[in-house]
């Protein structure tokens, strides 16, 4: 029979406890947080509105914090390099992921197979703000109104088409959910981009193209395309034509913005964050910057609040693509 000595017994538990404690402990303690750069992962290429908005945010938060606050851009694959590269980081503090609607609602629902877990991998922090989406018609199309083009479509099925940015974007799901709701046959055209399908309908090649504000905006602006309706629940101040929800009861989407990181980051550190995040976004400079991309905003609100919002979007975007037939690949 084998024996252990107490000295042998004591050296292993002092040594098997060391390696647990090394293993558990977090990189960074609450109190001395940050110490050094902070990282925001961004799904989007540069110049992309999520970019322009992680980088207006990390240069007013890194005075507030102490410590710069570094942009990495990871585009891609339908947002998923950008959230299996958060998802996976190590959870210390100094890594966060701005996430936008479609890797933490949509994508569970549109690919069978994901790197990441929107609901195991992430803890909320705080939401930044979102936009909605325009239904735009090229300035040749006879119709002022989504009740208009409705009558249209009806009385010419499938000879009437919209742009979007790809059959899993939002453009795409919400003309199929347009197409459903009104019982219409518009025609569906995806494309790689939202700029590119953008053009595609101010050159008259679509009829139709649906696009988040802050895109789309510019063009309305000098007259490029016309805006019929908009994707809110109701009419929205600064924007000129009346909810999709007026014509389509329940028929709305916003595309929002938030902040996550990893699940084990201690909640003081988040809370900090949050903090931060929340003081960058009220400065009046950066609401008028908001505003004038076309982004709405009311604050970082608390990580707890985000937590169930996010939850109930994950839950609504499954009932819409199931409504629409939706399949996921």
């Amino acid at each position: 029979m084998n024996t252990i000595t107490r000295r042998t017994f004591l050296a292993l538990t002092a040594a098997g406890l060391a390696a647990g404690m090394a293993h558990a402990q977090p990189q960074a303690q609450p109190q001395d947080w940050p110490q050094r750069p902070i990282r925001i992962i961004v799904s989007q290429p540069p110049g992309a509105a999520p970019d322009i908005l992680a980088r207006l945010l990390g240069d007013k938060m890194a005075k507030t914090l102490g410590q710069p606050i570094i942009v990495e851009n990871r585009p891609g694959s339908g947002n998923i390099i950008g959230a299996q590269a958060a998802a996976r980081a190590t959870p210390d503090g100094y890594t966060y992921y701005l996430a936008t609607t479609a890797p933490l609602a949509v994508n569970p629902y549109t690919f069978k197979s994901l790197p990441y877990d929107p609901v195991k991998d992430f803890a909320p922090v705080g939401m930044v703000g979102g936009s909605y989406f325009y239904i735009a018609v090229n300035n040749d199309v006879p119709v002022k109104t989504l009740e208009e083009l409705i009558a249209l479509a009806k009385s010419q099925p499938e000879k009437i088409s919209f742009s979007s940015d790809g059959t899993k974007g939002f453009a795409g799901i919400m003309g199929e959910w347009i197409n459903k709701r009104a019982g219409i046959k518009m025609l569906h055209v995806p494309y790689t981009s939202a700029a590119q399908s953008l053009q595609e309908t101010i050159a008259g090649r679509t009829q139709v193209t649906i696009q988040a504000t802050p895109v789309a905006m510019p063009f309305v602006n000098r007259g490029a395309i016309r805006p019929i309706a908009i994707t809110s629940p109701q009419k929205v101040e600064g924007f000129n034509v009346p909810p999709v929800a007026q014509t389509l009861p329940g028929v709305q989407m916003f595309g929002w913005l938030a902040f996550v990181t990893q699940k084990d980051v201690p909640a003081p550190i988040v809370a900090k964050f949050n903090q931060a995040l929340d003081k960058a976004l009220k400065e009046p400079d950066m609401k008028k910057r908001i505003d004038e991309m076309g982004f709405t905003s009311e604050g970082a609100g608390t990580p707890a609040a985000l937590g169930q919002y996010i939850k109930a979007e994950y839950e609504r975007w499954g009932k819409i693509t199931s409504e629409i037939g939706m399949v996921a690949d």
